[in-house]
């Protein structure tokens, strides 16, 4: 089911506006008509200036995480075939590409509300000081949903790309008109915009404004988005600066509690729940979001068809082996492979957040909680721009607290070992399957210890972010194939395929949006 909502941003062309005139829908506020007349009033506004849905589907279903197991199992909805296919979808579903669309710019549309009621009372004599917070956290929000849109809508930003590849379009100010007319930039100026909002917001974050800091651009939560655009950005400097700020002085601290965590039964949702404790010191920022991905990452038969498989499992992610041994017995939590059903998770999204609407009808909606960022991903993301500058030892120091918390090894982690293992590992083909697969970046990878040091993190990004949409980003980052495979009874058929210039890597944008004049994605023919 799809949340409604009130107030106009660029969807909302995408909606049919069931509002009983336009003075109507024009007047009413984001939180229900309340005058944002007080700092206070703004901080609770900010309460939704994150997107409610998941794009978790929408990246994992259309990365190489996911296998078809064949018709002897249940297709869920139509909309997990079409994006698992690469179709263009016109589902509607809360996992749909027309919901999150719609969620993001919601939640953008909230930023820019509290952005011009800052704006208005800092007019009227109140101090910046006492506003600072606020624009801080609404210009992260709005930098970070018009961030997700690139990443689900648009090509990766690359120096050839970025005046070329379509962006998104840039919402900076509330809407005051119904049916609001926007182009689509390039990849090159959305990036820009981001990357404004970012370093005019991050100096004004202050944590003490918020009750609970780890549902809302935190200091440390903030610093974790900027290392991950900054990477994706390829400013390895800066990617560097902002996971250091997160990371502190001696990583190994904020690590999270893997053995902990692996301990705990995979039955129920202990696994989960602990997974997503705001007292985790490893959870940076937490989101909730109206999704099914939770009844994906659990026992159900329903969810069958299109998983993430022991054919996958063994061979590439969280049954396969690298240079600290097979992860089916040195990973400190353990994946649930449930031998009856082809399906191997980690345990992070608890089966039933289930939020009742109608008691008398047990209606409502599924729900999720997500780590958006984390400090084990920012370690990650350190030693990638530790090794795009070939500043390799410090890369290693990295990887060697992510294996020293992760797992169990006690592989000390050494130039000539990482390129002993990655550099004779056979390259992946569809049939035969390994961790080690082409990249075909935009820039320029060094033969050798570069490109083997970038398989290794790869690989241990891929494993760690497993179910959490991360491994999309990597595949369009690196160019790197992917394939659709139908896997019965041990046997691998190729279906599709998507190489490095496929225009599929950029989801197709809401025809609702499309019908409303915005420009398609472009498709082959």
């Amino acid at each position: 089911m799809m949340m409604n909502f009130k107030y106009t941003a660029i969807a909302f062309t995408a909606l049919s506006l069931t509002v009983s005139s336009c003075n109507d829908f024009l007047d009413e506020m984001p939180d229900n008509r309340t005058e944002l007349d007080t700092p206070e009033k703004i901080t609770k506004l900010l309460v939704t200036a994150y997107p409610t849905t998941s794009w978790n589907l929408l990246a994992e279903f259309s990365s190489d995480n996911t296998d078809d197991n064949g018709p002897k199992y249940q297709i869920f909805d139509r909309l997990s075939r079409e994006i698992y296919e690469w179709k263009d979808t016109k589902e509607t579903g809360n996992d749909s590409p027309v919901t999150y669309w719609s969620s993001c710019y919601k939640a953008i549309a909230t930023a820019n509300q509290a952005l011009e009621a800052i704006d208005k009372l800092q007019a009227e004599g109140i101090s910046p000081s006492l506003l600072s917070a606020q624009r801080g956290e609404a210009l992260l929000c709005r930098a970070y949903g018009h961030f997700m849109l690139s990443y689900i809508f648009c090509e990766a930003w690359s120096e050839s790309n970025k005046n070329t590849a379509l962006g998104i379009p840039y919402s900076t100010l509330p809407e005051t008109t119904v049916n609001p007319q926007y182009d689509r930039e390039t990849i090159g100026k959305t990036y820009e915009h981001i990357a404004a909002d970012l370093e005019a917001g991050l100096p004004l974050i202050d944590d003490n404004n918020y009750s609970v800091a780890k549902y809302h651009f935190n200091s440390k939560a903030a610093y974790a988005f900027a290392a991950r655009f900054y990477l994706y950005y390829c400013q390895y400097d800066k990617a560097i600066e902002y996971a250091t700020k997160v990371l502190g002085n001696d990583p190994a601290l904020v690590m999270r509690d893997w053995g902990t965590l692996g301990s705990l039964s995979l039955n129920d949702d202990l696994q989960p729940d602990a997974y997503v404790d705001a007292s985790n010191r490893a959870n940076l920022l937490l989101y909730t979001a109206r999704s099914y991905w939770g009844l994906y990452n659990g026992p159900l038969t329903t969810t069958n068809r299109y998983t993430h498989n022991p054919t996958i499992s063994k061979n590439e992610t969280s049954e396969s082996t690298g240079i600290w041994g097979d992860c089916s017995t040195t990973l400190k939590q353990i994946a649930a492979n449930y031998t009856s059903i082809p399906k191997v998770v980690f345990r992070k999204y608890p089966f039933f957040y289930f939020e009742v609407v109608d008691p008398s009808a047990n209606t409502g909606y599924y729900n999720i909680v997500q780590a958006a960022f984390t400090t084990d991903e920012a370690l990650l993301i350190r030693a990638e721009a530790y090794t795009m500058k070939k500043e390799y030892d410090k890369a290693i120091a990295d990887m060697q607290i992510w294996e020293n918390s992760y797992t169990t090894s006690k592989v000390a982690l050494t130039e000539q070992g990482i390129n002993d293992f990655y550099g004779k590992l056979d390259y992946y083909t569809p049939q035969k399957p390994t961790v080690k697969k082409e990249l075909h970046p935009d820039f320029t990878i060094e033969p050798g210890t570069q490109e083997n040091m970038l398989h290794f993190i790869l690989h241990a990004r891929r494993i760690l972010t497993l179910h959490e949409g991360l491994r999309w980003g990597d595949i369009k980052r690196y160019g790197i194939t992917i394939y659709r495979r139908t896997v019965e009874k041990q046997i691998i058929t190729v279906t599709d395929e998507m190489k490095v210039d496929d225009p599929r890597r950029a989801l197709q944008i809401p025809n609702t949006v499309i019908g409303a004049g915005l420009t398609p994605n472009p498709r082959n023919k």
